[in-house]
C-alpha cells in the first residue's frame, strides 16, 4: 500500500493552501491523503465527562476543521482518496511522528497563533527540522502555488545532504513533466590578506561543476525524460535561491542529520527558504 501525503490542518487560511496543493500533489503521484489536526485541548479542558455528556468545545472546532479540509480536498479533486484524523497532542509532536510512515508531510506557513506577523509558523519550522521524511512547507506567490512556471529547482549543496534531495527532485520533474533547474553555489574571499582584490577562483567553479556532473550521471540514466538545467553560480547562495524561487513552482534543499542528536541540520540556506522563497519549499532530509 502506498504511503500517505500527510497535511497538518488548523483551520488557517494557510493550512487551506497546503491542502490545495497536497491534493495536486497527491493525485500526481497516486498517493492517498491524509489530513491531521494535532491540539492539545484535552489538556486545558479535560478530559469527555464521565458517561458522555457535551463535548468541549475545541473538540467540536476539530472536527469542523478536518471536516471543512476534507470537503475542500474533495471539491478540489474527488479522485484523491482523504481520510482525516484527530490527536490530542502537541502538533509538531504529532506531525513527526506521522512522518514515520508518510511519503511527505506539508504544512502551511503560519498557522492560527497570535503572532501573525511571524514569516514561519513555529509548528511548520519544527517540523521540517524534526520529521524522517520530506517536509513540503506550502508558501510563496498565486504563481508558485499554482505550479504555473513550469520549472523546480534544487539548490545542491554537497554529496552528504544533496543525495536524497537529488532523488526527490528527480521524481518531482518526471510526475510534473517539468524542467529540473540544478543550483550549485560557491564563494570565494574577495580580497586577500593585504587588502589586494583577488581573481576570480576558476577551481572552485571547476570543483562545483564536478559536483553537479558526478551528483548527476546515474540519476540522468534514470530519468532520460527529465529535462535538466544546471548552474554553477558564484555568490550568496541564500540570496540566489531566492531569486531564483520566483520563476519555480517548487525548490528543494536537503539536510543532514545531526550526529548524536535528534533532528536534521536545516543550515542558513534552509532556513531562508523556508522564510522568504517565493514558492513552496521541500526540505528533504538525508539518510542516517
Amino acid at each position: 500500500m502506498a504511503l500517505p501525503l500527510v497535511v497538518g490542518v488548523d483551520g488557517s487560511e494557510s493550512s487551506l493552501l497546503a491542502v490545495d496543493w497536497a491534493v495536486d500533489e497527491a493525485a500526481r503521484h497516486d498517493l492517498p491523503l491524509r489530513l491531521v489536526y494535532a491540539s492539545l485541548w484535552e489538556r486545558y479542558e479535560g478530559a469527555l465527562p464521565p458517561g458522555g455528556g457535551e463535548r468541549p468545545s475545541e473538540e467540536v472546532l476539530a472536527q469542523h476543521i478536518v471536516t471543512s479540509a476534507a470537503d475542500r480536498a474533495e471539491r478540489h479533486n474527488p479522485d484523491v482518496k482523504v481520510t482525516t484524523d484527530i490527536v490530542p497532542e502537541d502538533a509538531a509532536a504529532a506531525l513527526v511522528r506521522e512522518s514515520d510512515g508518510a511519503f511527505a508531510l506539508v504544512t502551511g506557513s503560519r498557522g492560527r497563533g497570535l503572532l501573525k506577523g511571524l514569516l514561519l509558523g513555529s509548528v511548520g519550522l519544527a517540523v521540517a527540522a524534526r520529521a524522517h521524511c520530506p517536509v513540503v512547507v506550502v508558501r510563496g506567490d498565486r504563481a508558485g502555488l499554482a505550479g504555473t512556471h513550469g520549472r523546480i529547482m534544487l539548490g545542491l549543496a554537497d554529496a552528504d545532504t544533496g543525495a536524497e534531495a537529488l532523488r526527490f527532485a528527480f521524481r518531482e520533474a518526471a510526475v510534473r513533466d517539468c524542467t529540473l533547474d540544478i543550483v550549485r553555489t560557491w564563494r570565494h574571499p574577495a580580497y586577500g590578506a593585504e587588502g589586494d582584490p583577488l581573481p576570480a577562483d576558476k577551481r572552485a567553479d571547476a570543483d562545483a561543476s564536478a559536483l553537479l556532473d558526478t551528483s548527476l550521471g546515474d540519476l540522468i540514466v534514470a530519468h532520460p525524460k527529465v529535462r535538466v538545467h544546471r548552474s554553477v553560480i558564484e555568490g550568496n547562495a541564500s540570496r540566489i535561491l531566492v531569486d531564483r524561487s520566483a520563476a519555480s513552482d517548487l525548490v528543494i534543499v536537503g539536510a543532514l542529520r545531526r550526529t548524536g542528536r535528534f533532528g536534521l541540520q536545516l543550515g542558513r540556506v534552509g532556513h531562508t527558504l523556508l522564510h522568504h522563497a517565493q514558492c513552496p519549499v521541500a526540505v528533504v532530509p538525508g539518510r542516517s
